[in-house]
């Protein structure tokens, strides 16, 4: 390649090198896209909706309607605060939030704050009060319905969890139906991550954060990217440096590489009491605000979709976590893995999903697997399907602003442009 080009592969190359530094501010931060291709709210989170609600902790968006009538339950989307929330709706032929409105429902997301160090003591109890469970009344007010169908998406379906079992010590029954995307309860089994999991990393991790305030969003994103070095860093090394070309515009990369901090005590209290002890399994053996969580009260109808080759979520331990729960389970297991397995719309007839027998899931992954049918395409119709008994009624669509709450800002809001 240097010598079919004169050696302009390798001028290119250092151009780049220098330019990837310079984001980086001095560290080497490899591009692993076009980074000016995309403009969030302008080719990617562009399903509309309004800001209808927000704290210091989140904003909630309401999407527009898309049909004349909707469900009468609305549906409340709980993504991680690891990374952004428009992994759920990057373009519109990929979008599970534009395919959900589609379907009839009431969408409503949570779009997490991106914090600095004034959000240093921020808590595990804190994301609970001022996200889902402040959603939770902002939703009422918007649409004057008490119960929900709520998804949580990897930690968000940890802190959902922990929710329900919260909700139900209170006698709080809002939640209809919980789904669960790619959400470990059970971390005995931490997958790839585990690597980085153990008393001296945690101890100096925690150093590192109580120092600034929060763990650096690009800290984060480098562990995840070690996971899968070859696809994630060295193909980009080769593209971008020894070869001399500009790497290519995808919107997953873009949305990976647009990362977010994690308040100091509220990582602390998730990496040690999850990862590092694996406290949620023991009853009591994590409290929020003083209600100790035992997760084999929870008796919400609930939705497991897990991938197969998840690096961050194992299927089999997702599948040991939903076996703590005492009401009706669905477990499904979709092809590919934590990101592509689940953004996966019906309409590209890509991967496979295989669906369990129902409500009597057995005890072992394994014979679950056994006795589970495989069906072509997308998962996402099997959950629509599943979901349609906690939907209730169809009534006249809603649009934002139609209930007590009146828009504040255009989707996809202000807090989710926050980089830094």
């Amino acid at each position: 390649t240097t010598l079919e080009s004169g050696g302009e592969n390798l001028v290119n190359g250092l151009q780049n090198l220098v330019e990837d530094f310079e984001r980086g501010e001095g560290k080497l931060a490899v591009s692993m896209t076009n980074y000016e291709a995309f403009e969030v709210g302008k080719n990617i989170a562009v399903t509309p909706g309004k800001v209808v609600f927000q704290n210091d902790m989140m904003q909630l968006i309401q999407y527009d309607p898309s049909t004349p009538q909707v469900h009468k339950t609305p549906l409340l989307l709980m993504p991680p605060w690891i990374n952004k929330y428009y992994i759920l709706d990057l373009k519109p032929e990929n979008s599970f939030i534009k395919w959900a409105v589609d379907q009839g429902h009431t969408v409503f997301v949570i779009s997490w704050v991106n914090p600095d160090a004034s959000y240093r003591d921020k808590s595990f109890a804190d994301y609970m009060e001022e996200g889902p469970l402040a959603a939770l009344t902002a939703v009422e007010e918007a649409t004057g319905e008490k119960e929900v169908n709520m998804i949580g998406y990897c930690i968000g379906g940890t802190l959902l969890a922990c929710q329900l079992a919260y909700m139900k010590s209170k006698g709080d029954k809002r939640i209809k139906s919980a789904t669960f995307f790619t959400t470990l309860l059970d971390f005995s089994d931490a997958g790839d991550l585990a690597v980085f999991i153990d008393e001296d990393q945690i101890s100096a991790l925690e150093e590192r954060m109580y120092k600034r305030g929060y763990l650096e969003g690009e800290e984060m994103a480098t562990t995840f990217n070690l996971l899968r070095a070859n696809d994630l860093i060295w193909s980009f090394v080769i593209n971008n440096y020894l070869l001399g070309k500009d790497p290519f515009p995808f919107d997953l990369l873009y949305w990976n590489s647009d990362s977010t901090r994690m308040p100091a005590a509220m990582h602390s209290f998730y990496l040690r009491n999850m990862y590092l002890n694996n406290n949620l399994m023991k009853k009591g053996g994590i409290s929020i605000r003083g209600v100790p969580i035992d997760l084999t009260t929870v008796d919400t109808p609930s939705f497991f979709i897990s991938t197969r080759e998840d690096h961050i979520a194992p299927w089999k331990t997702t599948y040991k976590g939903m076996k703590m729960f005492s009401g009706p389970t669905n477990f499904t297991l979709a092809a590919s893995g934590h990101i592509a397995g689940v953004v996966n719309h019906p309409a590209k007839g890509k991967y496979s999903h295989w669906i369990g027998k129902g409500k009597n899931n057995p005890d072992s992954p394994n014979q679950w697997f056994k006795e589970a049918k495989e069906d072509a395409g997308s998962w996402w119709p099997e959950w629509e399907k599943w979901l349609e008994q906690y939907t209730g009624s169809k009534v006249k669509a809603r649009k934002p602003g139609d209930g007590k709450l009146k828009p504040i800002e255009n989707a996809p809001g202000s807090y989710v442009k926050k980089t830094y």
